[in-house]
């Protein structure tokens, strides 16, 4: 959250009027400047990553997707609800030509069973899964939101964490992938949730899919006996 907002809110709750803020020493520039260079820079990353050369071999192999989404400590898992927020990922992954099932697929063919005991870290249960639909990855996937109340200013902050594994379907790991982002959210706190999923989603779906581009279809070591 951009420092200079922050305060403002502060001066706000104190009944000291924005202005005040300047005549008794605060400055927002070099915060201001700050926060565009860190987002120059992860823009310029995410520019590189997706840059990544794939192969269409690579790209036609099917991906499943299971995720799960925590909300104030409950995780829900069920492909049926697959909300906004869960969108805004399989969105990304199919705008860059790989091949992901549509929740409607999964909950067709894959036993809600089975995605809940995944999801409590039964590994055999995803590759269960994934055999049913053919597919070669699974991606895995938590988002959480959780919802505060920030009692400095008595306005309703949003927290968001993203942490996404791709395995093989053998189970062999191939990426991992994470972000959080924070804000206060006013009343509309399912909307800020997905405003600051959208802010960092791109940085995920880059890392995921430059993994994914340089490390799918390699073949297992050979273990020596």
């Amino acid at each position: 959250m951009p420092r200079a907002y922050l305060v403002l809110l502060l001066l706000a709750a104190c009944g000291i009027p924005a202005g005040a803020g300047h005549a008794q020493g605060f400055k927002f520039s070099n915060e201001e400047q700050t926060d565009s260079a860190a987002q120059a820079e992860r823009q310029a990353k995410v520019q590189a990553q997706l840059a990544t050369p794939c192969r269409d071999k690579i790209k036609n192999q099917k991906i499943m997707v299971l995720i799960g989404e925590e909300r104030n400590g409950v995780i829900s898992a069920s492909q049926a609800s697959y909300s906004t927020h869960v969108d805004a990922i399989n969105q990304r992954l199919k705008s860059l030509g790989l091949r992901t099932y549509s929740p409607e697929e999964i909950r067709k063919q894959v036993a809600q069973a089975e995605i809940d005991a995944y999801f409590k870290n039964d590994p055999d249960a995803a590759i269960n899964a994934s055999k049913r639909l053919a597919a070669q990855y699974i991606l895995r996937g938590l988002i959480a939101t959780q919802a505060t109340r920030n009692a400095i200013v008595n306005v309703a902050q949003v927290n968001v964490s993203m942490d996404f594994t791709l395995t093989g379907a053998n189970g062999r790991m191939i990426s991992q992938a994470g972000a959080r982002n924070e804000s206060f959210a006013g009343r509309d706190v399912s909307g800020m949730a997905l405003t600051l999923i959208n802010e960092r989603a791109d940085d995920v779906v880059a890392q995921l899919y430059s993994d994914y581009c340089q490390k799918a279809g390699l073949q297992e070591p050979v273990r020596r006996k």
